[in-house]
């Protein structure tokens, strides 16, 4: 692997979604050991292993130029249900998480010394959340949505998958635990992360590069987490949720804050609501990205809601010098920010999500519709070394580092360019 690529996983930045080169520019001394023995044999596997298995090498063939495949009309909104009260003093909302899945393989076998040395990360000061990071490439394509549709195969529009290889529409927290690889570093993350498939004019799917996925949290033990809400907590074990572009009441405001971004030669950065804004901004030399943030307030009772967001939500300033949570969602929980990233190729075509086009075959403006899902399958004993570690010691870990002087392995597969950046869409049978 190229220096610069481990450069971007070891660099201990406080920016949520950052190029290579700008990783490059702040890097300190103090970790160019830690980058060249991570590039090492010792730990080749943490720093992105080499690309053997991921995606294949096919020639994509030519293909016709099918008009883009609509997405299914959403089912109706569900009826609002009351607004839930807050939990009350002294409850402990940890009670309502599922029963731990252990791994049904050695934990051990997919941990590494961090960066070849079993260095610990510095601090994240005077950043105020500690933060976890790591990279991800795409797993497959499929039109089944777990969360929105669960047990109905093929209902959803095309959906890119991230993490757990064999996320479906029968998916549920245990099954994820037990069963597929990951894309996102290790089997240890056996988490689903998904979003519309990106498609050209063609009707055919451009495939992202790799994804930067960036946990974060104030300490549990920060005074803040007592006045932004009841408290910091960490995830609990079956919690999922949706996020961005509401697709079942499509009147509702977009969560998540998602924009496009650009990076690499060429670019002009910036937060564009639109892909046709974006693209406008960004070459072919250059990398386009769609980054979105998970929710952080969690209602402390409830995995899943109706509507899939009802049990989650998004701080806001409101009249204090910090976000606060909504008294009805009191629990400060981890929240993530993924931000997604695809090469041009050799020349800047029109994109647009899978869920842009509606059932009668109306185009929104492309990138309007973007959105994500989320269903958790950590294992336990690996979650709770980044939260108690990264998170709580308000550390700065990037590449899988656990904060402990461990690091997740990187799956043998990884490789930082997509091969083949175009593919044929799966038949929805």
């Amino acid at each position: 692997m190229a220096p610069s690529k481990c450069l971007a996983i070891a660099t201990a930045d406080r920016v949520e979604v950052l190029s290579v080169r700008e990783k490059m520019k702040i890097r300190s001394r103090s970790l160019s050991y830690a980058i060249l023995v991570a590039c090492s044999s010792i730990a080749l596997a943490a720093c992105g292993g080499s690309t053997g298995q991921q995606s294949g090498t096919s020639t994509l063939p030519p293909t016709p130029d099918p008009a883009p495949a609509p997405s299914p009309t959403p089912a109706p909104a569900p009826t609002p249900a009351p607004t839930p009260s807050p939990p009350p003093p002294g409850y402990d909302p940890m009670t309502v998480q599922l029963p731990d899945v252990p791994s049904n393989f050695d934990v051990n076998s997919e941990l590494v010394a961090a960066w070849g040395t079993g260095a610990i990360p510095a601090s994240a000061l005077p950043d105020v959340v500690g933060a976890f990071r790591f990279i991800c490439n795409a797993s497959h394509l499929s039109y089944d949505d777990p969360i929105v549709y669960p047990g109905q195969p093929g209902k959803s529009h095309l959906h890119q998958y991230f993490g757990n290889t064999s996320a479906d529409a029968n998916s549920t927290f245990t099954s994820l635990r037990t069963t597929g690889s990951s894309t996102c570093n290790s089997p240890l993350n056996r988490s689903a992360y998904w979003m519309p498939a990106m498609m050209n004019g063609k009707g055919q799917v451009i495939k992202p590069d790799y994804v930067s996925v960036y946990y974060k949290r104030r300490p549990k033990t920060d005074p803040l987490c007592a006045k932004i809400g009841t408290a910091c907590v960490d995830l609990p074990r079956g919690l999922r949720f949706v996020f961005g572009y509401n697709m079942l009441n499509t009147t509702a405001k977009p969560t998540g804050g998602g924009y496009f971004n650009c990076q690499g030669t060429g670019a002009v950065p910036g937060h564009y609501t639109t892909l046709v804004e974006a693209q406008k901004n960004c070459p072919a030399t250059a990398q386009l990205g769609a980054v979105i943030s998970a929710p952080e307030c969690w209602d402390g009772k409830n995995l899943d809601s109706a509507d899939h967001r009802s049990h989650v939500a998004y701080s806001a300033y409101i009249g204090q010098a910090y976000a606060q949570c909504p008294t009805t969602h009191p629990y400060v929980i981890p929240t993530f920010t993924m931000g997604v990233w695809y090469s041009q190729g050799s020349a800047v075509e029109p994109w647009h999500l899978s869920s842009d086009v509606m059932a009668n075959g109306t185009m929104m403006t492309p990138g309007t519709s973007f959105h994500a899902d989320w269903f958790g399958a950590w294992d336990s004993s690996v979650m709770n070394m980044w939260a108690n570690n990264c998170v709580n010691l308000l550390l700065n870990c990037s590449g899988g580092d656990l904060g402990n002087g461990k690091q997740l392995k990187m799956y043998s597969g990884f490789s930082w360019t997509a091969n083949p950046r175009v593919v044929i869409p799966p038949t929805n049978s």
